[in-house]
């Protein structure tokens, strides 16, 4: 059982950790939740309804953003420093082979996050209110995994230094990634997430015996290649990445599911 006191002193030392890098954006944190939502098991749904009850919601996907909006919450702001830098991992090189004292340490990093959030989120010791808030750190951790640069090794904090011309305007790949690819489709995020589910499950590698990890390098090697040529992004780059971000939210519902399916079920 993981105590109150670990708990507390994992969230403390985070604050040692470098800024944060924003997630994808709402939009796509709810597309991941929903694509979850729709194929968890009967017995790993009535566990999430039982858990998010006391918030007035069933749905993942009405607190899939909570772990990036907490920074805007006056009364969370002790839970945002301190849970700001799991919301991505910083590789050494282009090899993207993961390292926990050197690219963890302490787990802290949003593998380490994962790892400490799911076994929360899977101990029926915990309070029910420990077990929500890590359900809810889950769900959006599982889908910052998945956003390519949460997981990148190049000195530009995931892209947000990497300054570009997207659609007329000044901006940087990181928000591009975010949601200036998916905003591109212009659909609301629940028909977006229909449109992606009805495509049927999306072939996955096999399983790791470390599959947060695994998640983890695999954004970190699709860093190698969606580097624009330039800083000019056009319709070209569009075409050609968005495929990859859609696929990686599809990747990520689906872990989520199973990994909802495994921890509740």
């Amino acid at each position: 059982m993981i105590s109150p006191r670990r708990h507390a002193v994992f969230l403390l030392a985070c604050f040692l950790l470098v800024p944060d890098a924003h997630a994808w954006g709402p939009d796509g944190h709810r597309i991941v939740a929903e694509l979850a939502q729709r194929h968890l098991s009967p017995a790993a749904e009535a566990q999430v309804e039982r858990l998010l009850a006391p918030e007035h919601t069933c749905r993942l996907a009405d607190v899939a953003t909570w772990a990036d909006d907490i920074q805007d919450d006056p009364a969370q702001q002790s839970l945002w420093k301190a849970t700001r830098s799991l919301h991505y991992i910083n590789f050494r090189d282009r090899q993207c082979h993961y390292e926990p004292p050197r690219d963890c340490p302490d787990g802290h990093c949003v593998v380490g996050a994962l790892d400490h959030y799911v076994a929360v989120l899977g101990d029926r010791h915990q309070s029910d209110e420990a077990r929500r808030e890590a359900l809810k750190f889950v769900v959006h951790f599982v889908g910052d995994v998945h956003q390519p640069l949460h997981a990148g090794y190049r000195d530009d904090k995931g892209g947000n230094t990497y300054q570009v011309q997207f659609e007329g305007k000044g901006s940087n790949l990181h928000r591009v990634w975010d949601s200036g690819l998916l905003r591109s489709r212009a659909l609301a995020w629940q028909d977006y997430a229909r449109q992606l589910d009805a495509r049927g499950p999306v072939a996955l590698p096999p399983a790791s015996a470390a599959p947060y990890a695994a998640w983890a390098e695999e954004s970190c090697r699709l860093t190698r290649d969606i580097y624009p040529d330039g800083h000019t992004i056009g319709a070209p780059y569009v075409q050609a990445e968005l495929p990859l971000a859609e696929r990686r939210l599809r990747e990520a519902g689906r872990r989520l599911a199973a990994l909802l399916n495994r921890t509740l079920g």
